[in-house]
């Protein structure tokens, strides 16, 4: 008997989560498996920023915070927004939450309503358009595909936006494919957004310093847009803080006024300690977030190199982020010991059951033609698991 609500039942699990735990549960059995399928830095928090919480935990920073976030890490984040970005908020535009995926949920809850459109370019995060049937509305794609390097183009854009629309969600840098729009591309986009004012922009800015093309750009820069942007943020992937969950919104205090009176429903603040940590990442030394990206700008070459040397995959070289999005469905409709291959999904359990390699098929990514492998991780598992690819990729015929 199932008395679960119809808003769960429409929710699809997490496909990166689910692989994970699939290249877990093989690891706990004792197969060596390379696990490609998770967004998540491979290096540790920066010490100065463990300091901070150990110091906070002394100065007991143990109660609860306001529901925005605390004071001084508001301030921190309104200054890295003018040093980094240069743009203008005040500390009553922020509102830090429990990790940026808190933070989009929010402002998609706080907006969204039944028969309201949320334009999505795809490929997609996976979690974007599952926030989207939470709130009960409905998600509109604009597919994107590596022949324009994943970006979608103004004219796209315009034809997906109707009186329906409501907001568009945006991801620069981008999770899953790494692409990265120029000020040139935003500026194209943005025009198109001044003629609709009754569409907001969520500007999912995370991989923001996991750059390799130098000055990242946000759409928050220009005016014609500027006081609906909602720019989503955080310190998960620039400073290796993923388990902290700290990310927040920079926006409209409308929005954010409105964001804050739900989350101060259903989680209250972020944790304590965490703020202290998150704080001391934006105030303290950037030399750590400048040597991780060296690293995965240096993995980036690295993989880009391997993969196109395997055949079948159609690859572009990403920008930004640390996932390569490999186009592979020469492969679908081919098999090896009996097993075939008819889609991203198959493939990519093909690669975890007999390659011992986990990464995760695109379907949940809305490009059912691609899988995703996240490079966050040592040169020798990068070289080691595309050998094991191409390898048993080989198989297929």
């Amino acid at each position: 008997m199932n008395q679960l609500s119809d808003r769960l039942n429409s929710l699809s699990p997490s496909e990166t989560l689910a692989m994970s735990q699939k290249s877990n549960e093989l690891k706990a059995q004792g197969v060596d498996v390379i696990n490609m399928s998770v967004g998540e830095p491979d290096f540790n928090t920066p010490d100065h920023i463990k300091e901070a919480a150990k110091k906070a935990v002394d100065d007991n920073f143990s109660r609860y915070s306001p529901v925005p976030g605390y004071p001084a890490l508001r301030n921190a984040i309104v200054a890295k927004l003018k040093k980094e970005n240069g743009l203008d908020y005040t500390a009553a535009q922020i509102l830090c939450s429990n990790g940026a995926k808190q933070s989009v949920c929010n402002v998609l809850m706080a907006l969204i309503g039944p028969g309201d459109e949320v334009v999505i370019p795809a490929p997609y995060w996976v979690s974007y358009p599952e926030m989207v049937k939470l709130a009960e509305g409905t998600n509109v794609f604009i597919s994107a595909g590596i022949e324009q390097d994943f970006k979608i183009t103004p004219a796209q854009l315009e034809a997906a936006i109707t009186p329906k629309t409501k907001a568009l969600i945006l991801c620069s840098p981008s999770n899953p494919t790494g692409s990265v729009y120029t000020k040139e591309e935003l500026a194209g986009l943005a025009a198109v957004l001044a003629k609709y004012p009754q569409v907001v922009i969520i500007a999912d800015e995370i991989y923001e310093h996991i750059n390799y093309i130098g000055q990242h750009e946000s759409i928050a820069q220009f005016p014609e847009v500027r006081d609906r942007v909602v720019i989503v943020n955080g310190v998960s992937k620039a400073y290796a803080m993923t388990g902290w969950r700290i990310g927040f919104i920079a926006g409209p205090q409308w929005i954010v006024s409105a964001c804050n009176k739900l989350q101060g429903q259903y989680t209250s603040g972020p944790c304590s300690v965490s703020q202290k940590a998150a704080e001391a990442a934006y105030v303290g030394t950037q030399a750590p977030v400048e040597e991780m990206r060296v690293a995965f700008e240096r993995r980036r070459d690295l993989i880009v190199k391997l993969a196109k040397e395997i055949p079948g995959f159609e690859v572009n070289v990403p920008q930004g982020a640390f996932y390569l999005f490999p186009k592979c469905d020469s492969y679908f409709g081919k098999s090896a010991d009996g097993r075939k291959i008819s889609d991203a999904g198959e493939l990519a359990m093909y690669l975890l059951e007999v390659g011992h390699v986990a990464c995760v098929g695109g379907t949940a990514f809305g490009a059912p033609e691609c899988i995703r492998m996240s490079y966050a991780t040592s040169d020798e598992n990068i070289v080691e698991a595309m050998r094991r690819i191409k390898e048993v990729l080989g198989k297929l015929a």
